[in-house]
């Protein structure tokens, strides 16, 4: 474990934030190549059927247009779909752009026009008209959800539903108390600041170097060199600065494809960048159907648990994300029947959005947990203590650790839930309705396989190298902290080296693991190092450390030195100069415990709590105050830690108030494909969000005791901003966003 008194643990300013704020910090489309060539996709106008025919001539006539590629003068590619699954591809069939005259979905690209200028292949990609031979689309969930079907190929084995367990259909029927209800989500869309981009430079000898928007350069490589049958030595993805993904950077996307596609039929460097309309028709959040049942007996310890959800995939693909098995382990319930299906639409495959499945299923069980306490006529927060439960239940494992009583303790002292009246609209503040509202949250917390290199050299510098990536978490400072608490010099002593395809590997940074894997990685090769170290000061003549172990050394003040009396050492220096080289670099590779894995079950957890004030008159809802109170084992960093759970409040607000991707059913168009009518929180709907990260030591979810953040902090706050709706107005809305319409349709405004 990392000793908490020296460097990791304080509140360390981003090592990459003066590049960023001043500038220089240089995102996929801002890399230039001179006599670069420019591209622009023309895009689908219905969401399914058949293009009969492409009418490229004026397009053509533009000054400047290279060339324009269409179905019908794609070069050729490979031919498998396995050539075309990314790490972490989806069962079905991979989107192939331009493959053939078929239109799977809304914004799909038609046509790539390649121009010497920008501007020239926007203006003639627009004057490309196709005409198509359109078929009614289905895109409504509500409508489709009759034809939902089991998944027939897992994504991953643990999405799969737990075995029943009891009998949750007799004990609902039995229990005295219950809720029963459908729970909505409308699609969510992702819009980070930077938009998908990729700059190719091509050179004579057949190399790529490819600039791209992703979170994980050595996946968009590997998908490139199969895509196109291309030796991975050839070819170099960095990303070394990310602004913004959250999910819709884990597969690659089509301008990836239509820049190196491009690039390598006319020899030539290529740029595409994505507009924000396009952004739209990427991955999204799917829109999901929940049904939570919950009984309990009289003093509020549950009986029943039964949770069904359907969700929204591709015609092509079969996205799935694990929605409704926290309901399994989330409490103690004996009887519990857990159930997942999917449907086809038309539209683009769905893909991983922040809290994939746990920030849908959470906001519908701990909604149905907030009606279950109104319904026994209990507090809230004392329904989910009398429920607490230390034990997975689904994987019958013990967990890791589970601080969570310490999260509804802080969370509700530093809200002052102990004040609020427990009927609904019994607080007011002048005109507006006050409610208070608390929910749960969990996420899995997981460590992948990964690599990384650290090398020290004689001037007592540190270079730490991973093709990790930071899109905006701190993934670079972490990583630099790491690395200075072990050689216990300042962090401006080290240098980071992530984000490119040839570095050490890593996997894509997703589902809150890359802390905890590049992290592990980092002190496993710089404890290589020192043990390096020893060996050789262990040989020098009257060596104070010829019978030292590696647990018995550490580096303090640029000496080795025993751990139990630092007057007993030798300077780096001097036995660098006598083992010969100028530097010392391991490499270390780390991965999961297998057979911890085997016993327990790792989680994040967090109670959060909100308080909403609602206009009488005028059905418009302010959140006022929230205190997110997170377990997350060791915090590395307090500054970028506190502003991972900060955002992901933030983005729980938007899922609650906000955010809706609107389709018009009728042509299966998304119609708000913007973000001056796709809305987010904006300044003006963020008041006070205070964070709390309780005490929490685990020494088996990670080598360094790390859970991560990325997920955590949205989880459960839409619902804690629904119940807290609820607790002000006395009317339930089980359909999000939670809009003024929704309000004053539910006649809540008296």
């Amino acid at each position: 474990m990392l000793d908490r008194s020296r460097i990791v643990g304080l509140p360390i300013s981003r090592i990459d934030g003066p590049l960023k704020v001043t500038g220089q910090a240089r995102y996929a489309a801002e890399h230039f190549e001179p006599g670069m060539l420019f591209g622009h996709a023309a895009l689908a106008t219905v969401a399914t059927g058949r293009i009969i025919a492409l009418d490229v001539r004026a397009a053509e006539r533009v000054p400047g247009v290279v060339k324009i590629y269409t179905h019908e003068n794609r070069p050729k590619t490979a031919y498998r779909d396995s050539k075309w699954k990314d790490a972490v591809a989806l069962p079905g069939h991979p989107f192939r752009p331009l493959e053939n005259d078929r239109v799977l979905f809304d914004g799909q690209p038609v046509a790539f026009v390649v121009a010497e200028t920008p501007e020239a292949a926007r203006d003639a990609a627009a004057l490309i008209h196709a005409h198509y031979a359109a078929e009614r689309p289905h895109t409504d969930i509500l409508a489709e959800r009759h034809d939902s079907y089991e998944p027939p190929v897992a994504r991953m084995k643990q999405l799969l539903p737990p075995p029943p367990r009891g009998d949750a259909e007799a004990a609902f029927a039995a229990a005295p108390h219950k809720v029963s209800a459908d729970y909505l989500l409308s699609g969510e869309h992702h819009n980070p600041m930077e938009l998908f981009a990729a700059t190719v430079r091509f050179e004579d000898d057949g190399v790529l170097t490819i600039h791209d928007k992703t979170q994980g350069s050595q996946n968009s490589r590997d998908y490139v060199c199969g895509v196109f049958g291309l030796d991975p030595d050839k070819v170099i993805v960095k990303n070394d600065f990310v602004g913004g993904a959250f999910g819709q950077a884990l597969r690659p996307k089509h301008h990836l494809f239509l820049a190196v596609m491009a690039s390598l039929d006319l020899s030539r460097s290529m740029k595409v960048e994505m507009t924000r309309r396009e952004m739209f028709y990427l991955s999204w959040r799917p829109s999901c159907v929940q049904t939570v049942s919950l009984a309990a007996d009289a003093d509020g310890r549950l009986k029943a648990v039964l949770h069904h959800a359907v969700h929204a995939t591709s015609r092509h693909e079969d996205y799935q994300e694990n929605v409704a098995n926290w309901s399994g382990l989330a409490y103690k319930c004996d009887n519990v029947k857990i159930s997942y299906e999917l449907v086809k639409l038309d539209l683009a495959t769905p893909g991983d959005m922040r809290a994939p499945g746990a920030a849908s299923g959470i906001a519908a069980l701990e909604t149905a947990m907030d009606e279950l306490a109104h319904e026994v006529g209990i507090d809230p927060l004392e329904l989910r203590v009398r429920n607490f439960v230390h034990r997975d239940q689904n994987q019958d494992k013990a967990i890791t650790s589970k601080a969570l009583h310490a999260c509804y303790r802080e969370g509700a002292a530093r809200f002052g839930w102990s004040e609020r009246s427990p009927e609904p609209r019994s607080m007011r503040e002048g005109n507006d309705l006050v409610g208070w509202g608390m929910a749960g949250g969990i996420w899995e917390a997981m460590m992948s396989k990964g690599e990384a290199k650290v090398r020290l050299s004689t001037d007592g510098k540190v270079r730490v190298s991973a093709a990790a990536s930071d899109i905006g978490t701190g993934t670079y400072t972490i990583l630099g902290q790491i690395a200075a608490e072990t050689f216990d010099c300042p962090i401006d002593a080290v240098t980071v080296d992530i984000g490119s395809s040839d570095l050490p590997k890593t996997g894509v940074e997703g589902g809150s693991w890359t802390a905890a894997t590049t992290g592990s990685a980092v002190q496993a090769a710089a404890k290589a190092v020192v043990k390096t170290l020893l060996r050789h000061a262990g040989s020098m003549e009257n060596s104070p450390l010829a019978e030292a172990s590696e647990e018995q050394v550490e580096i303090a003040d640029g000496r080795l030195v025993l751990e139990s009396n630092h007057q007993a050492g030798i300077a780096l220096a001097d036995i660098m100069a006598a083992a010969g080289p100028d530097t010392i670099e391991e490499h270390a590779k780390v991965g999961p415990d297998m057979l911890s894995m085997m016993r327990y079950a790792a989680y994040s957890h967090s109670a959060v709590f909100v308080e909403v004030k609602v206009d009488e008159e005028l059905g418009v809802v302010r959140v006022t105050r929230v205190v997110s109170a997170i377990a997350a084992g060791r915090i590395l960093n307090p500054k970028t830690a506190r502003s991972q759970i900060l955002g992901g409040v933030v983005m729980g607000i938007g899922m609650a108030l906000h955010e809706e991707g609107m389709i018009d059913h009728r042509t299966g168009r998304i119609m708000n494909h913007n973000l001056a009518e796709y809305h987010v929180p904006a300044h003006a709907d963020i008041h006070d969000i205070d964070v709390i990260f309780v005490e929490e030591d685990d020494d088996k979810a990670s080598p360094i005791g790390v859970k991560g953040l990325g997920e955590i902090g949205i989880v459960g706050v839409a619902a804690a901003v629904s119940n807290a709706i609820f607790h002000a107005t006395g009317k339930r809305i089980r359909d999000l966003p939670i809009t003024i319409d929704k309000i004053l349709e539910s006649e809540i405004v008296q």
